[in-house]
């Protein structure tokens, strides 16, 4: 009986019958990390890797080989360059998601009220098949400042000639000692005083062929005219003979007259008369008072013509390259939104219409908080998005304004490989970017987290 009840003890107790589901738990799960494996494989290597990598080499000098400690940090705080830098990133951020977020909503509402909607859309969110880099040289080209390159400039100086005018004779210029005196002003006035009863040539050279006008004609007959006893006479020529020869300071026969000149009678300090030289150049005033006047060609005639925008130039190349960003991303910003607006519940539309609100307080008592969710998603996407622009600041800036454009990406991108060869301190750049887009990036993904439930 004794060894009975050893035999007993000795005997282990059956296995516990494993559980069916938890078995496929644990294949799932073994399955998921053989399937996520790959991911976190390059997850691992071209950011965790990268990131640890960067954040070790920013406590180290330009070679990488003495340690330096938060120096890269306090010198990236003292650089004039990395805080404009700061400032430029600063515009980006609050400008642009705000700009893009705005049109976005328009064109989403705007577009439902359309015929041929989707094709508007398509057109809208296009450019975004473009790449920075072709989008980049096509705005540099659209920025020049040459407005026979520039598309924007050559708007800005038609519509400004429509409405200014533009100097005829740019080039123009009087010889010295010919009767004509240079005024501090671009003016041009006579040596000394004319009077009623005589005829005045005032010559000038410097006159390209292109700019005489098409309607110019000798000038010799009208200076051989006699003027009457209250009129004062004169012509506005080309002092140059074609061919060569000729007389400095006379007109000769086959110099052409400069029509629309406009000419002064000036007496006192004061102008009494002004008019207009035809084609031959002439000029006269009639009815002037006995005594002594002077000529004065006024600065006007010798402008030098509008050029456009300095679209590139160191106060507006932010503002510009922006401009480039926003052709690229409203139609991403529309058509986020558009989709949130096709899911909002439509009988709330209708029964504030039924109730008599109007499509303005509609839009902004019920449009927009409804989509105040959607409207977040989009914003801090553009947020993370523009903190990380690089190409187009690179590409379009020129050289000697890309200090005035520059913006952290591009900042750490110059210091580490674009001449300043200190890897440390552009690693703390680096760092520097990565903490200030962390918090974007935390907000967004408890945005899409409260979503989901």
């Amino acid at each position: 009986m004794t060894a009975t009840l050893v035999k007993e003890a000795s005997t282990p107790p059956p296995p516990a019958p494993v559980d069916p589901q938890r078995r496929a738990r644990r294949r799932g799960r073994t399955v998921a990390l053989f399937f996520v494996l790959p991911a976190l494989l390059l997850l691992g290597a071209l950011v965790v890797y990268p990131v640890l990598f960067s954040v070790g080499r920013s406590f180290f000098d330009a070679s990488g080989n003495t340690f330096v400690g938060g120096d890269n940090y306090t010198e990236m705080f003292r650089d004039p360059a990395t805080l404009k830098a700061v400032r430029n990133t600063a515009i980006w951020v609050v400008v642009a998601p705000a700009l893009l977020t705005g049109l976005g909503l328009m064109l989403a509402v705007l577009v439902e009220k359309i015929r041929w909607a989707t094709a508007f859309k398509l057109l809208l969110f296009m450019p975004m098949a473009v790449s920075f880099l072709a989008a980049g040289i096509i705005f540099r080209l659209a920025y020049d400042e040459d407005p026979d390159k520039g598309v924007l400039n050559a708007a800005a100086v038609a519509v400004h000639d429509s409405f200014e005018g533009t100097s005829t004779y740019p080039t123009a210029r009087a010889r010295d000692g010919q009767g004509l005196t240079a005024g501090g002003d671009g003016s041009y006035r006579t040596d000394g005083p004319v009077s009623p009863g005589s005829t005045t040539a005032l010559g000038l050279v410097g006159v390209l062929p292109g700019d005489v006008p098409a309607e110019a004609v000798p000038a010799s007959g009208a200076a051989s005219q006699t003027a009457a006893a209250d009129e004062l006479r004169g012509v506005v020529y080309l002092d140059f003979t074609p061919g060569g020869g000729g007389e400095q300071g006379r007109v000769d026969t086959g110099e052409s007259g400069l029509p629309e000149m406009t000419v002064e009678a000036v007496r006192d300090g004061r102008t009494v008369a002004t008019t207009t030289t035809g084609p031959d150049g002439a000029f006269r005033f009639t009815g002037l008072d006995p005594g002594a006047y002077e000529l004065r060609l006024p600065a006007g005639n010798f402008a030098p013509p509008y050029d456009g925008i300095s679209w590139l130039g160191p106060t507006l190349v932010t503002p510009a390259i922006i401009g480039a960003y926003l052709w690229i991303w409203t139609g991403f910003s529309m058509v986020l939104i558009g989709a949130g607006l096709s899911t909002l519940p439509r009988d709330a539309l209708e029964a504030a219409r039924i109730d008599g609100a109007n499509e303005w307080q509609i839009f902004r008592k019920i449009t927009v908080p409804l989509l105040a969710p959607v409207l977040s998603v989009v914003f801090i996407t553009l947020v993370i998005n523009v903190m990380k622009v690089f190409d187009l600041v690179y590409i379009i800036a020129p050289g000697p304004v890309q200090e005035d454009a520059t913006v952290l990406a591009t900042q750490m991108w110059l210091v580490s490989f674009g001449g300043g060869n200190d890897q440390g301190l552009g690693s703390a750049l680096g760092v520097l970017l990565l903490l200030l887009v962390i918090p974007a990036m935390v907000f967004n993904v408890r945005r899409f987290r409260r979503s989901q439930r």
